[in-house]
């Protein structure tokens, strides 16, 4: 297989640790999904795209294990991303460039009060937490066309009265 390069000074690398773009290489290089290397660390693939975005934390023992299904050392991995790193979290400018990240923030523009008042209906005043919350990405097969089914599951946090 061909060694896969990706330019860490393009977006949205140039702001992220170089060892990001050596896991999405190392990614490819091994012909692995998300999914499969969630499997193998004991992660859901979103969680596990997060990381290599830098956009989640992994303790010492994931990335060892992550070290060891690709190949990277884990000196380099804990040198770059190890405990003394933090998650700058929220990527590039606003709004979006990228036409599938563009969509995703235009959804929240349109639907986001019209679910903001479902929600306040529903279990009151609050927010949605993004801390205590679970992504899934799902195909769902359409004879019109397949759909992409986004699923956040994320705990409800009313807001104090004092």
């Amino acid at each position: 297989m061909s060694k896969a390069i990706i330019n860490s000074t393009s977006e949205p690398f140039a702001d992220l640790p170089q060892i990001c773009a050596r896991l999405l290489e190392a990614k490819a290089q091994k012909g692995l999904s998300f999914e499969a290397i969630g499997k193998a660390i004991g992660h859901d693939e979103v969680w596990v795209a997060a990381l290599f975005y830098g956009q989640a934390k992994a303790s010492p023992e994931e990335l060892a294990k992550l070290g060891e299904l690709l190949d990277i050392p884990n000196a380099s991995l804990s040198a770059e991303i190890g405990e003394h790193w933090f998650p700058r979290r929220g990527l590039g400018p606003v709004p979006p460039q990228d036409p599938l990240i563009y969509r995703l923030f235009e959804g929240v523009l349109v639907y986001g009060t019209p679910i903001k008042a479902l929600i306040h209906e529903k279990f009151g005043d609050g927010i949605m937490s993004m801390i205590d919350c679970k992504v899934s990405v799902e195909r769902k097969e359409n004879p019109k066309g397949d759909r992409v089914l986004l699923t956040f599951d994320g705990k409800f946090l009313p807001y104090l009265k004092w």
